[in-house]
């Protein structure tokens, strides 16, 4: 994409790949990407769309008016910076004494083991008690996104460092960031998945393929926004990749290496259940409920990415949690 940036203005070409998408996306996905410290929702750009502070061909539009190639958007930084900061201000998270499991550190990132049943960052229902507020107690994070704010007019963050995210019931490896540079960069190897991460996971039944590749697009279910559904028409690109460690014909379940090249919400949990071996303990997917877990038999066991700052490829590892290491055995 072609970017450019004017006063107060910014505005970027859209490529094929977005091609016949809605204009409220393009500008969520490209803004996310390029300024994931604002923590854009997609609230506030389709509330400015409609305000016409974001622009379609430099004109106004509907937020669910469908992108061409070539098309040019125009984005309003600075009115998309302060919406940003009225909507964070009212939900500042604070700083909890949670315990955590720091795999490693450096001046630039954390990677932590997070334990099944802890929520990555704030959201509607989750304020306290999550990863962010166990982070902003840590001494080892006086960063600044932590820093005190001395004007108003300064970010409160609500995911401060938040790379990637885990479900509240799959424990494992995060990567956080603990400078906005740092940020940045591990968002873009992200957003270009150059970020690798295997999974172990237990699913009911006896898998029959030794590895194989789910490829089924997915999209928000709409009847139950809390699901994901297969939706081969409006779904977005999902792909699974997967191979047999073991088989247990007697107890029926087979545990699996996974390794995600997508990154959509519940992808691992939808793709498995859709082709009939669902993750043991997922209820919301059909799961069966098994003795000594208290939610999914899902484990972000590994991360490899390129460190910020030494510029040369890293890999950490999670230990796995009992409640998932009885499969093993």
């Amino acid at each position: 994409m072609e970017r450019g940036e004017g006063k107060g203005m910014y505005e970027f070409i859209a490529g094929a790949e977005n091609n016949g998408k809605r204009v409220d996306n393009v500008s969520l996905k490209h803004l996310v990407g390029v300024k994931p410290e604002l923590e854009i929702s997609r609230t506030i750009v389709q509330e400015m769309i409609e305000k016409g502070e974001i622009l379609l061909n430099g004109k106004v539009s509907k937020v669910g008016h469908k992108v061409n190639t070539g098309d040019k958007i125009e984005i309003n930084l600075e009115k998309l910076e302060k919406e940003s900061l009225v909507e964070h201000d009212k939900k500042i998270p604070r700083a909890e004494k949670l315990p955590l499991d720091i795999i490693y550190e450096d001046d630039y990132i954390l990677v932590v083991n997070k334990p099944a049943g802890m929520v990555v960052h704030p959201a509607c229902g989750n304020y306290s008690c999550t990863l962010v507020n166990a982070l902003l107690n840590y001494k080892g994070f006086l960063t600044e996104f932590n820093e005190p704010r001395e004007t108003k007019d300064e970010k409160h963050t609500l995911r401060p460092g938040i790379v990637h995210r885990l479900d509240k019931d799959t424990s494992g490896v995060m990567l956080v960031a603990k400078k906005g540079s740092a940020l940045r960069k591990l968002s873009s190897q992200l957003k270009h998945r150059t970020i690798t991460k295997k999974y172990i996971a237990v699913v009911k039944g006896i898998v029959s393929l030794d590895e194989g590749i789910i490829d089924l697009p997915v999209n928000h279910d709409k009847k139950n926004r809390m699901k994901m559904v297969i939706d081969r028409y409006e779904g977005k690109e999902a792909v699974t990749h997967y191979k047999v460690i073991s088989r247990n014909k007697e107890k029926n379940y087979t545990v699996l290496e996974v390794t995600p090249k997508t990154g959509r919400t519940h992808q691992i949990r939808i793709h498995f259940s859709h082709i009939g071996h669902p993750i043991l303990g997922d209820v919301l997917y059909n799961g069966p409920v098994a003795q000594g877990l208290s939610g999914q038999a899902l484990h972000a066991k590994s991360i490899r990415f390129i460190h910020p700052s030494k510029n040369k490829e890293v890999e950490f590892f999670a230990g796995i949690p009992s409640s998932i290491k009885q499969f093993l055995a």
